[in-house]
């Protein structure tokens, strides 16, 4: 009953939704309504960094609903898991001291190339091909090929591309350009890493025309590499940085963070420049503390490495071309997107729950939460051998 109702009445966004009726999640696990649990091997797609329903993120979003939820529109009430959480960041990050909290992914690069224009008083974004920012206009416009946003042109104007590790397209970065978005790996391409050297490179680029560098670590960030932010591993800093996903440890928390003396410009000139009603919410800031506080005073980053190299050991078959990583989170090619559904659908059935890419569906994406043990590596692990 409750699945006709689902399919009648929730906006469906393919035609061939999963459809697992979840009732309970705990760990690494979600439990159908029948009792079969399912190791969650992609993270809901990345926001369950420290699992379903982690005890401390679990306590802080408690207390406060008992203190309180929604009280006004974003930035105008001193609240303390917000303020907490904006100290916390800055701390942990090299002269980025001013967050702006939003509620996904999406909205964080709405606001970043606002920001971005704002700042440099420029018109153009240069983006990276088969990237992927969120699927809202703004965002949508930085997505090439335009396999999933032809239909909705026109977008906007003024987007170039470049391709992430040519380092001859950095020419297409020049005095109109107000910002160049990328992702610090490339996820939806199906884990790209850059080239050593690339990203100083494209900083250097940047620096030389007066062009901010928006970093997208909305997968990357919170640990997902080995480091809290994947850009610690390059010895650059952006000008703008993206979060969200696991941001808000399972809750809807985003943020783009830049120093200061850029933010401020939203503030005047138009007043309000980027406002939010629910950016940053208190219960889901508290969350996003506890999130990153856990991140910060455990082991779990340090696990990470161990836990990549134990996938990697594992994951040899004829039929697996390559395994491509970046932490705990990988890439699985098999050359061939019919190959890649089935052990889906073989995995789902056995209870492991995988994906694809959405600009590579020829590769199964891993990327589990961080807390997964070597117990459930070695069982999932098995289970994709079972079905290739």
């Amino acid at each position: 009953m409750l699945r006709q109702l689902f399919l009648r009445h929730i906006a469906q966004t393919s035609p061939a939704p999963l459809g697992l009726e979840i009732e309970r999640g705990e760990g690494c696990w979600l439990f159908d309504n029948v009792g079969k649990k399912y190791l969650d091997l992609i993270a809901g797609i990345g926001p369950s960094v420290l699992g379903h329903r982690h005890p401390r993120v679990q306590a802080a979003v408690q207390q406060q609903l008992d203190s309180y939820w929604h009280t006004l529109v974003y930035g105008e009430f001193v609240l303390s898991p917000q303020v907490k959480l904006a100290r916390l960041l800055a701390e942990n990050l090299p002269g980025l001291d001013s967050v702006y909290f939003v509620n996904s992914g999406t909205e964080a690069t709405e606001g970043a190339m606002k920001l971005a224009k704002r700042y440099t008083g420029r018109p153009d974004i240069v983006a990276c091909r088969y990237a992927y920012h969120g699927s809202t206009q703004g965002a949508a416009s930085l997505m090439w090929p335009t396999d999933f946003t032809l239909a909705f042109q026109p977008l906007l104007p003024g987007i170039r591309f470049i391709d992430f590790n040519r380092e001859a397209d950095f020419d297409r970065v020049g005095r109109h350009t107000a910002a160049v978005i990328v992702e610090t790996v490339q996820g939806e391409a199906g884990l790209i890493r850059p080239n050593p050297g690339w990203l100083q490179a494209l900083r250097c680029r940047c620096d030389e025309t007066g062009t901010l560098l928006i970093l997208d670590e909305i997968q990357a960030g919170m640990g997902r590499t080995g480091s809290l932010f994947a850009f610690e591993k390059y010895a650059i800093v952006p000008d703008i940085l993206l979060l969200a996903k696991g941001f808000g440890g399972g809750m809807p928390l985003g943020a783009f963070i830049a120093r200061r003396e850029v933010m401020q410009t939203l503030a005047h000139d138009p007043v309000l420049g980027h406002i939010t009603t629910f950016g940053g919410h208190p219960v889901c800031a508290a969350a996003g503390l506890a999130t990153l506080e856990i991140l910060l005073e455990g082991d779990l980053l340090a696990q990470v490495p161990a836990k990549e190299a134990l996938f990697r050991e594992l994951l040899v078959h004829p039929a697996i071309r390559e395994v491509r990583s970046a932490g705990l989170w990988l890439a699985v090619d098999l050359g061939d997107a019919g190959k890649v559904q089935q052990v889906i659908q073989h995995c789902i059935s056995c209870g492991v729950i995988t994906d694809w890419f959405l600009f590579n569906d020829r590769s199964l994406r891993i990327a589990p939460p961080l807390i997964i043990s070597e117990e459930d590596i070695r069982w999932a692990c098995g289970v994709i051998l079972d079905g290739l």
